[in-house]
């Protein structure tokens, strides 16, 4: 037994340094995260964050473009500061600022890099960058931030800022990091994935100052990022620039779009801002600025004020009228004021007239036989059943839900149910009485600018709409853009019942705006005033031009503005005139617009 103990030894020491040895290669060789521990400590992983895409106008003009800017990126693990105060002065920074970034920097990663400094314009970088040398564990990372050649459009085209940590957790594929900007509004959120391009990676080697000592393994494992895709929006530069001008100092919307493709020509909300307020150091306060304005510049009205829409829906009511056969060219009915309030004008009058004259008690009689067709012998009934039969028709007009154009934010408007009025009154125990104001675009219906401005499109193509949208091409190719802009939706009127409507609303402009007629130029439209229960009514007018070839079609609001023909109108056809002619010839009209005076 005592001949087997060296023996039994020998075993064991050998089964200790196998073990042993066999650690040793998994430590050396298979496994390396303690190489890449050690390699965090020298090397430094720099995001190269990529251009994003630029966007023109639909004529090929810039409307936004990048400009370099830099974040100054601190790793907690290698800075250190001799003299802070010479530091506070040379990098314009407070004390507080300084504590307060280096904490949170410590918080998100000892090692990894993150921003103290952010945006620091082209002419403050100049100035620091000899000095870097001086700090460990600072560098640079070159960022962009937006610029406009000119400052129109800053609702349809958007802004981008700071990433917030909801939009954080919702980035299911971790494309973004703390500190990234994205798109917050505008085309720029709507696109933001083609925009954005593709980030980059490079590894650097630093020594224990953090000064740079080159690529690692020669840029092995670096990658380029790829600059985002530009895009061609819808807008015309000179179109939106105009309109701009002409509501400046005034509160509404104009919205401008190209009937055969449904591509918006212009998308203005007034008050207005300069887009490049919103990009650089100043973002934060700027925006809050604006955002507490009273006149609430930030607020995108095309898109999200609600509205009555006024005398305009009479010409809904009278396709849908026309559709169901309720009726015809020749339906006659007086001006009876004793309904509903009107202005004076020959009567009786038939279809074609009740569209030249705005005739309130025509539509207050013809919505009656719309609604009450007697499917039912309980009236209320009668007016439930007919009510839900017409809010459907309506609905196809774009009507009561978002459109579904490109940006975020849309509103629907509203087309009331008997839903709405059940829950108001109680069941059965409402009736056409209640309702009657439908008629005449006023109540509880709401509709946005665009949705006026798409029912001109359908109006201007005889029963059909292109869902507006502001992008024309993706990297050049029309293709590309979303597939639901290519989709043609019918509102269910034959198009031969738009001839006489056609023929009614450019009539209409030499009964009720008389402003809006243009030498040589045929232009259709209806003026309407959208009731207003706290001060002047809202001026409305919608149009197309040419009426027999229509390549405009527009709808512009001026709040406070009194009737249609006046201020509405006069926009409106200035508006057509820039962009069909490019020119303008009545520049009296421009003058009257430009002042302002439209309550008198």
């Amino acid at each position: 037994m005592n001949d087997q103990r060296p023996v039994v030894i020998l075993i064991f020491i050998f089964l200790v340094g196998a073990v042993l040895l066999t650690k040793l290669f998994m430590i050396q060789v298979v496994d390396d995260s303690f190489m890449k521990k050690a390699e965090r400590n020298a090397i430094q992983r720099v995001v190269d964050h990529p251009y994003r895409g630029l966007i023109y106008d639909r004529n090929g003009k810039l409307l936004v473009y990048n400009n370099p800017i830099f974040d100054l990126m601190v790793v907690p693990k290698e800075f250190q500061v001799k003299d802070t105060t010479r530091f506070l002065e040379l990098f314009g920074i407070t004390k507080e600022h300084l504590i307060e970034s280096y904490n949170a920097a410590k918080k998100y990663s000892w090692v990894k890099p993150s921003p103290m400094i952010k945006q620091i314009s082209t002419t403050d970088f100049a100035k620091i960058q000899d000095f870097l040398i001086d700090y460990p564990g600072l560098f640079i990372m070159t960022r962009s931030v937006r610029s406009y050649p000119e400052p129109i459009a800053a609702h349809a085209l958007g802004y981008i800022g700071e990433i917030s940590a909801g939009q954080l957790e919702r980035d299911t594929l971790k494309y973004y990091s703390q500190g990234d900007y994205v798109g917050l509004s505008g085309i720029e959120r709507y696109y933001e994935k083609e925009l954005r391009g593709v980030k980059g990676v490079k590894y650097k080697m630093v020594n224990v100052r953090g000064i740079d000592k080159g690529p690692f393994k020669d840029g092995e494992y670096d990658t380029a990022s790829v600059a985002g895709i530009n895009l061609t929006s819808t807008i015309d530069r000179e179109l939106q620039m105009y309109g701009e001008m002409l509501m400046q100092g005034k509160t509404g919307s104009v919205v401008a779009i190209e009937p055969k493709t449904g591509e918006i020509l212009a998308m203005i909300s007034a008050p207005f801002y300069d887009p490049n307020q919103l990009t650089g150091s100043d973002f934060g306060k700027t925006y809050t600025r604006l955002n507490r304005l009273e006149t609430k510049p930030l607020f995108n009205r095309p898109i999200m004020a609600m509205y009555p829409p006024g005398s305009i829906f009479k010409i809904v009511q009278s396709l849908i009228g026309l559709q169901d056969g309720i009726l015809v060219p020749e339906t006659t009915f007086a001006c009876n004021r004793s309904l509903v309030a009107c202005h004076n004008h020959p009567s009786p009058v038939n279809l074609f007239g009740a569209i030249r004259n705005s005739c309130n008690p025509y539509y207050h009689q013809a919505f009656r036989k719309i609604i009450n067709r007697e499917i039912s012998s309980n009236t209320f009934k009668d007016t439930e059943i007919g009510l839900n039969d017409w809010r459907e028709k309506v609905m196809k007009f774009g009507l009561g839900s978002p459109l579904g154009v490109d940006m975020v934010g849309e509103k629907g408007g509203d087309v009331p149910s008997s839903k709405l009025y059940n829950r108001v009154y109680g069941e059965g125990r409402w009736k056409y009485s209640t309702i009657y104001s439908l008629s005449i675009g006023q109540g509880e219906l709401q509709v946005t600018p665009l949705q006026m401005a798409n029912l001109a499109a359908i109006f201007a193509n005889k029963g059909y709409y292109y869902t507006p949208h502001l992008i024309k091409a993706v990297d050049g190719d029309p293709s590309k853009i979303p597939a639901q802009y290519r989709y043609k939706n019918e509102v269910g009127v034959d198009a031969r019942h738009f001839d006489l409507i056609q023929n009614a609303m450019a009539e209409a402009l030499y009964g009720t705006a008389n402003r809006a007629v243009i030498k040589d130029l045929v232009i259709a439209g209806k003026t309407g005033t959208a009731q207003n229960p706290h001060g002047e009514d809202h001026s409305v007018f919608v149009a197309f031009a040419p009426k027999d070839d229509p390549k405009i079609a527009i709808a512009v609001y001026v709040e406070n503005a009194g009737w249609g023909g006046r201020a509405a109108a006069s926009t409106a056809s200035l508006m057509i005139e820039k962009y069909i002619k490019g020119e303008i010839t009545r520049p009296a009209l421009q003058e009257y617009v430009l002042a302002g005076n439209f309550i008198y």
